[in-house]
């Protein structure tokens, strides 16, 4: 039997590790670390991703999309670099001129880091479920967060109660020649969506779900505080007052917190499974910290981190040592634990 305690790492360990890897992967352009980082974070995601859940989107391949892409479309409209591999005729409107191996590595670089982002999101969303997704959500935003959670997994059930449609019109002889045979598809799936939609928002009045309003002073609080930040913004950067400006956002802050707190009283909130801190979540912090730490402290040896392939193409530098501390990202990969403990 379960004791109700989840075995994975904390839910606010992944949302830290998520913003220290975007981070990472933000601050640095030299390709060697950016594809150390892809393919790891890929491998962290197939990793902590759990038994029969799909993957919407794998990041190899939308790495090399996005290579390919942001290289081409690069090399085709900055036409400066030293290294010309071919030229375009100097009539034609954005893609005329020189074609530079530069922009073409400077392309591949960027699209390198987007796949590296899309590489860290694809672990965070294979890591964490739906439930522990809204555990992170502030109580204020809670029925909000329920609302869009309940509309982006209706997008599988859609898909998965079409295929069944399909299926079941294939038994009966139905094809597909032309879009009208469309309709005995697409009627069984309105009618479904619709008693599915009708299912939930009745089970969820019967629950009481976002019957009891925030309470009326935290609009003024609400109001009262971005009009706050407003004026200081307004103090220190129209009128030069510094220590006004400051003392002012840090007020209309403070009264913004305070309304999102007050609001978020009258939301209850359950949780099935406890979520626990551990050992893992401090080790998985840990290694996090070492790759922020090689990228920001200015004594770390990040001499290879800004690359620029401009004016003239040269091969990257590679640091071992960095390269090393870059590898704290993938500590969840031993870390992460599929299952529950049990009594």
């Amino acid at each position: 039997m379960s004791n109700g305690v989840a075995a994975g790492l904390h839910p606010f360990t992944w949302a830290i590790w998520l913003g220290a890897a975007v981070v990472v992967i933000s601050l640095t352009r030299n390709p060697f670390y950016l594809l150390l980082l892809l393919f790891g974070l890929a491998l962290t995601a197939e990793q902590v991703r759990p038994p029969g859940r799909l993957t919407p989107l794998d990041p190899i391949a939308f790495a090399a999309l996005a290579v390919a892409f942001g290289g081409v479309f690069n090399a085709l409209t900055t036409h400066y670099g030293d290294t010309i591999l071919f030229a375009l005729p100097a009539q034609w409107p954005l893609f005329g001129g020189p074609i530079t191996a530069e922009a073409l590595v400077y392309g591949i670089t960027n699209g390198l880091v987007l796949g590296g982002l899309v590489a860290a999101f694809a672990v965070f969303g294979a890591a964490l479920p739906v439930g522990a997704l809204l555990s992170l959500t502030p109580r204020a935003f809670y029925p909000l967060a329920v609302v869009i959670t309940i509309a982006v997994t209706y997008v599988p059930l859609t898909l998965r109660h079409a295929r069944q449609v399909r299926e079941a019109q294939r038994l009966r002889g139905h094809q597909m020649r032309t879009w009208r045979d469309t309709l005995p598809l697409l009627l069984p799936l309105l009618i479904g969506g619709l008693e599915r939609a009708l299912q939930l928002a009745e089970a969820l009045a019967a629950r009481g779900f976002a019957a009891d309003p925030p309470p009326p002073y935290t609009r003024a609080l609400l109001a009262g505080g971005l009009a706050a930040i407003f004026g200081g913004l307004l103090l220190r950067f129209g009128w030069g007052l510094g220590g006004w400006g400051l003392t002012l956002i840090g007020v209309g802050a403070a009264l913004v917190v305070a309304a999102l707190g007050f609001a978020g009283r009258v939301v209850p909130r359950t949780h099935y499974h406890q979520h626990a801190w551990h050992w893992r979540d401090a080790l998985a912090l840990c290694g996090a910290a070492v790759a922020l730490a090689a990228m920001v402290l200015p004594w770390a040896p990040r001499v290879s981190i800004f690359f620029t392939p401009y004016p003239a193409l040269q091969l990257p530098v590679f640091e071992p040592v960095l390269a090393l501390a870059l590898l704290g990202l993938l500590v969840p990969v031993a870390l992460e634990r599929r299952h529950y403990d049990s009594n």
